[in-house]
């Protein structure tokens, strides 16, 4: 079995996110990792060749700055390095996620458990969401449990919006993959930063969804939904985590819900009653 990593990268360290460390995680699993980087005013090229490992290969990319359209130019960089992985699997990690050392040995047992079965198409991880430090997790219908971050790399795949894969299927509508779980979490720090360079990062990636910047305030929360995390942080971020995370956050106490807020409060009510998980899955699971 080959397993393939890939993500794609631009100003990486001017928005402050934890790309070689998520690199660095991707590195324990994959026999290859291809990343595709878009010009950048920073180091971010020379930080990547730093890390000195023969199996990165590295793709520089010019990002078309006309287009402004629902992040799809994240789906042209992501579908860049997808398309040259020459993996049996390939496996996706945005610049702020990290996967846990002690995670390693399940990731490829569930990869090569499946790897002759065809009905599995991807393999989809559940969720840390850390926010505004370290400490604290989010856990809301707005912040998905669930998702795929491994995909076959010999079926018909592609990504829209950057984020999620679709299947496609005899030139039709695409449809979310098929996936079995990986019984592990992704730990997601991009909203643990420092808030200047998550200021710095609302600014600069606006106007590829069509939209003004807005002033980035972590405080601005319901902070109901923040809970304890109790587990242990990837060795590989730790240091990060101590430098460049977020070093003072506290919730406003006068913080008035959103319309959407009150619909994820009422749906998550319901989820206690009915003992189900209610939220949108971009996935379609077939082996648990």
């Amino acid at each position: 079995m080959k397993v393939s990593g890939f993500t794609f990268l631009r100003n990486g360290s001017m928005l402050g996110y934890p790309y070689i460390e998520s690199l660095q995680s991707l590195l324990m699993v994959c026999d290859e990792v291809v990343v595709a980087i878009g010009k950048s005013e920073d180091d971010t090229l020379e930080r990547v060749k730093a890390i000195n490992d023969p199996r990165i290969r590295i793709i520089e990319t010019q990002w078309n700055e006309g287009m402004e359209q629902r992040g799809y130019v994240y789906a042209q960089q992501k579908m860049i390095a997808q398309f040259t992985c020459t993996g049996d699997w390939a496996f996706y990690l945005e610049g702020d996620e990290v996967i846990h050392e002690d995670d390693v040995a399940q990731i490829r047992a569930v990869m090569e458990k499946h790897l002759n079965n065809p009905a599995v198409e991807a393999i989809a991880f559940d969720y840390h969401h850390f926010y505004g430090c370290p400490d604290l997790v989010a856990k809301s219908p707005a912040w998905y449990r669930q998702a795929p971050r491994i995909i076959r790399n010999t079926i018909r795949s592609w990504a829209p919006d950057g984020l999620f894969w679709m299947v496609m299927e005899k030139n039709r509508r695409g449809r979310y993959p098929r996936a079995a779980l990986a019984h592990c979490p992704i730990y997601h720090y991009g909203h643990v930063r420092s808030s200047a360079k998550m200021q710095e990062k609302h600014r600069q990636v606006a106007k590829y969804w069509s939209h003004a910047p807005k002033p980035h305030d972590y405080s601005q929360i319901d902070a109901s939904i923040l809970q304890a995390f109790t587990g242990t942080h990837p060795l590989v971020a730790q240091q990060w985590l101590r430098d460049y995370a977020e070093p003072n956050f506290v919730a406003d106490p006068a913080y008035r819900l959103s319309k959407r807020e009150k619909r994820h409060h009422l749906l998550m009510k319901l989820e206690a009653v009915l003992g189900m998980d209610l939220t949108k899955k971009h996935f379609t699971c077939v082996a648990k």
